[in-house]
């Protein structure tokens, strides 16, 4: 169990909108408070793992959804393709910006280390109803510098680029941003042929 502080849990709860409830623990010490529970995650099956992940996730408070995550991502040398893809369902469930983008982080690491299989990652969150699924599809290549999929990165951002939502555009201005700073001159050529949201366009050139 973690122990938190009332004050904090309702700092917590404002600043995401009184989406969730909190126990009232900040990242620090939620973080020095799950280390046993998360290192002895690392020496027990994975379907064990996968059974604690969904314990946490369905605790009412917020940072257990955090410390599932932070499970799922100290285990990711331990993912293969098919149990990664059971961690799926979980990004558009008591989705909101912070878990929906931790749980990119984790897609997002495993596509770095397992390139073969980047396709078929992209096309878990490609396409789908849910936006937020989509958001993760769009900045599935953050941080991927010259291993970025160009193709790939077109293809995610013209099927939303006229989507009327924050988060998607959002994204769209993050993951341009972020390409600039590898190749800007691809960015400002993207930028200036397709057209994009005024908020995805001030975000994704930023850099320019």
């Amino acid at each position: 169990m973690l122990m938190g502080n009332s004050d904090n849990a309702v700092t917590m709860a404002t600043y995401m909108k009184h989406h969730f409830s909190f126990v009232g623990v900040k990242t620090p010490e939620r973080k020095a408070q799950s280390k046993a529970l998360l290192k002895a995650s690392l020496t027990v099956p994975l379907p064990e793992v996968l059974s604690q992940i969904d314990g946490l996730w369905q605790r009412e408070e917020r940072e257990y959804q955090y410390v599932a995550i932070d499970m799922a991502l100290i285990n990711l040398r331990r993912w293969s393709l098919e149990s990664l893809e059971q961690l799926v369902p979980y990004v558009n469930d008591k989705a909101w910006w912070d878990s929906v983008d931790a749980w990119r982080k984790l897609f997002q690491e495993y596509v770095k280390r397992h390139p073969e299989d980047r396709e078929t990652v992209f096309e878990w969150f490609y396409g789908q109803d849910d936006f937020w699924l989509r958001r993760v599809g769009i900045n599935l290549q953050l941080t991927a510098k010259a291993d970025t999929d160009t193709a790939m990165l077109t293809k995610a951002i013209l099927a939303d680029q006229a989507t009327d939502e924050f988060f998607i555009q959002k994204a769209i201005g993050w993951a341009l941003r972020d390409y600039a700073k590898t190749d800007p001159e691809w960015v400002r050529q993207f930028i200036a042929g397709h057209p994009l949201s005024s908020l995805a366009t001030r975000e994704g050139g930023k850099y320019l």
